[in-house]
Formats: structure tokens, C-alpha cells, sequence
């Protein structure tokens, strides 16, 4: 009898974790993960958007090129007032910039065909690279923006 029950309590134990295990009710991720990995998906889209959409100007590591078309590396017009930045993608911008006593002067064409989450997401990436450290950008932020462009 005694090798009997050494033989079955194991698989009784198991029946038993395993049943509990199955009514646990499921958790939900706490919000700040859930944003979390919501910014990194849209950092991640952001990456692969630059390479297509703004590497060719603004080079690789964001240095951009000298006189003509301005680094993206901790300027007030990367890091700043969202709704401008996200106005000069929009926009384009034709007038001389300057940035730590230089002068770019490369006209930026507008890339409002971009979808507003496209946007958001190469403004996010810039926002948080090349040493960059700053919130996202959401789709929402760029439809209001666009919505006051006529």
C-alpha cells in the first residue's frame, strides 16, 4: 500500500498544480509595459522609415551633412516643441537653419504623403537616437497637427 501511494501522490500533487494553474484568471501587463513596448514597435518602424525616407540627407548617425542639410543630434528641433517638428515634416522647410553657430541652408522637401503614423513613428526613432532621449511622437499628435495646415 505504502509504494502504492508514494507511486500516485506525485501524480496527484501534479493534477492538482495543474488544475489551479489552469483557474488562475490571467494578468494584464501593467500599462507602463504595455507603453513600453508600444514606443519600442513604433522606434522600430521609425528605423526602418528613416533609412528609407531620411538617411540620404541626414545620414546614417544623424550628423546630417555639413552647410547643407543639419544634424538631428540633441538640437531644439529634434528634442523641442513636437508640434514644430512635426510641422517641418510636414511643411518642408525652406530657409537657413541654425544650429550651434552653423548654418544649413539645403531646402527640405514636405513628406506629407507619409500616413500620420508613419510620421509619428520617424519622429519617434530620431526623437530617441543619436543619443537623443525624448518622448514619442503618436499618430494623434500629427493628425492635429496636419488638421491646422490648410
Amino acid at each position: 500500500m505504502r509504494k502504492w501511494m508514494l507511486a500516485v501522490m506525485p501524480l496527484a500533487i501534479g493534477a492538482l498544480t495543474a488544475t489551479a494553474q489552469v483557474k488562475k484568471p490571467a494578468t494584464a501587463k501593467p500599462a507602463a509595459k504595455q507603453t513600453a513596448g508600444a514606443a519600442t514597435a513604433t522606434i522600430g518602424r521609425g528605423k526602418l522609415l528613416y533609412k528609407q525616407y531620411c538617411m540620404s540627407c541626414h545620414q546614417e548617425n544623424g550628423t546630417g551633412v555639413p552647410r547643407m542639410n543639419p544634424p538631428l543630434i540633441k538640437t531644439e528641433y529634434v528634442l523641442g516643441d513636437k508640434t514644430r517638428l512635426i510641422g517641418i515634416l510636414l511643411n518642408g522647410l525652406n530657409e537657413d537653419v541654425e544650429i550651434d553657430g552653423e548654418y544649413y541652408s539645403n531646402p527640405m522637401p514636405s513628406q506629407a504623403a507619409l500616413k500620420d503614423q508613419e510620421i509619428a513613428d520617424i519622429l519617434s526613432y530620431v526623437r530617441n537616437s543619436f543619443g537623443n532621449k525624448a518622448s514619442t511622437v503618436s499618430a494623434a499628435e500629427v493628425t492635429a497637427v496636419r488638421a491646422t495646415i490648410k
